[in-house]
């Protein structure tokens, strides 16, 4: 019989937060992985992801300070419509073939989903205990990335039979309508304070603080070693898509197939997250030692599958475009042509496995480093900045046509030299994270009293 959790339990909320993820980022992730948001011409696409990551910059740094300040509630309600603002935009670039309001709707986008994925983050990395972190995180993991697949059936399915190189409208439309269900679900999560633990214990987050202390605390990241060794995995985390999305799905791959492929590319992640945390949640082992196993199943999958693009990147230069058809052999792939299909195919899927093992690697590192969830909040939103800063970059390479080859050789340095701080930080893990608050340790004005609780260390 199937166990039903509280609705004031981690993991209800973390399941409840990972539908949300799963009706806005989810659609959005699916329609990106289309390349050009779904367009056969990838410049509104690319700019408007540039100009979405560049306030994900501002955003994403600010974020965890939002939702100190206004609660995880109503921030996601409002963050998630401009999910739909955004997919809703690409009906009107598909009849006036004008980009600037998807542009404009992705820089507002920025600015909704730096403050969605600062709360998320917090609530999957400070809700569970410290033994059940990988395993809380693998579960958001999972319900996020159903959106991808889901997202990716809705343009194979209504494309099916297509010959266009674009979406039609009826997909951009279903996806608004998804968007708009998760934006109001944020309103089902409970105050953090409300939320209670199996084992007793609550989810304490500290009374909302001003704007000023968060200010002084966002800065302080800065200047915290941890976060400083973390910054190039939080630069190169999300580098990848463009070129993925872009080059390799958008450019190789006809209209039905990139969508087919999505399937594939987001349930792989399912796949890649469900497996990493048996090994993250293992108590045998130290907290060290896990991070340093995974750390070496990291470098060496990526590695590995940066080699297999190479070999397959040495055989065209550039997609498909208005004026001209892609130059890769053959043409644009059919996933029913099975012989030329299947490798090209799996290494896509590879690409979500990876992005699944970075991703989860990440998050459950920076679960480690404290159980304050107000920090949490910080820590979730300087990684989604700087992770947005490193795909401002990549995105703009793209829309300003590096070559393909480059944008490859770029993505492999950057995530060989994020390897190496990376370490570092594993190794410097302690198998007891510092404690979060405890309600009775607050005092009458709302000041933390720093007192850390011995507990069993994880």
């Amino acid at each position: 019989m199937i166990k039903i959790p509280r609705y004031y339990s981690p993991l209800t909320q973390v399941i409840l937060v990972g539908f949300v993820c799963f009706l806005c980022p989810g659609m959005f992730n699916a329609l990106n992985g289309m390349g050009g948001g779904g367009q056969v011409d990838r410049t509104t696409g690319n700019n408007a992801n540039t100009a979405l990551y560049c306030t994900f910059i501002v955003f994403g740094i600010l974020g965890g300070a939002i939702v100190n300040l206004f609660g995880v509630r109503w921030t996601i309600f409002g963050s998630g419509f401009t999910y739909a603002l955004y997919s809703g935009s690409y009906i009107y670039l598909n009849h006036t073939g004008k980009g600037s309001f998807t542009i404009a709707a992705g820089a507002l986008l920025g600015i909704g989903a730096g403050i969605l994925w600062a709360a998320q983050g917090m609530i999957m990395v400070s809700y569970p205990r410290e033994e059940e972190k990988g395993k809380y995180i693998a579960i958001f993991w999972v319900i996020f990335n159903m959106g991808g697949m889901l997202g990716g059936i809705l343009p194979f399915a209504i494309n099916y039979h297509s010959t266009k190189d674009s979406l039609s409208d009826g997909v951009y439309a279903a996806f608004v309508v998804l968007e708009c269900l998760g934006a109001c679900l944020g309103l089902a999560l409970a105050p953090p304070s409300k939320v209670v633990r199996d084992d007793g214990s609550s989810v304490v987050m500290v009374k909302y603080t001003d704007v000023r202390k968060e200010t002084i605390e966002i800065l302080k990241l800065f200047l915290n070693p941890m976060m400083i060794g973390l910054l190039p995995m939080c630069f190169t985390s999300n580098f990848f898509y463009s070129y993925q999305f872009g080059p390799v799905n958008g450019s190789i791959f006809n209209i039905r197939t990139r969508g087919f492929n999505n399937i594939f590319y987001w349930g792989a992640q399912m796949f890649g997250a469900y497996a990493l945390s048996f090994l993250l949640d293992n108590q045998n082992m130290s907290r060290k030692k896990r991070g340093l196993i995974a750390f070496g199943i990291v470098a060496v999958f990526f590695n590995v599958v940066w080699g297999g693009t190479l070999k397959l990147q040495l055989r065209y230069t550039h997609g498909p475009s208005a004026t001209r058809p892609t130059d890769y052999p053959g043409g644009l792939i059919d996933f029913l042509e099975h012989s030329r299909a299947a490798g090209p195919i799996i290494l896509y899927l590879l690409y979500g496995v990876g992005d699944a093992l970075y991703q989860n690697f990440a998050y459950w590192i920076i679960g480690s480093l404290t159980n304050d969830n107000q920090k949490l909040s910080r820590y979730a939103g300087f990684y989604k900045g700087i992770q947005s800063l490193g795909a401002t970059v990549a995105w703009q390479l793209d829309a300003k046509n590096v070559s393909y080859l480059h944008q490859l050789i770029g993505n492999w340095v950057l995530l060989v030299i994020s390897l190496f701080p990376m370490f570092y930080v594993v190794w410097t893990l302690k198998d007891h994270s510092e404690d979060a608050v405890a309600a009775d340790k607050v005092s009458e004005d709302g000041e933390q009293v720093v007192e850390y609780a011995s507990e069993k260390a994880a």
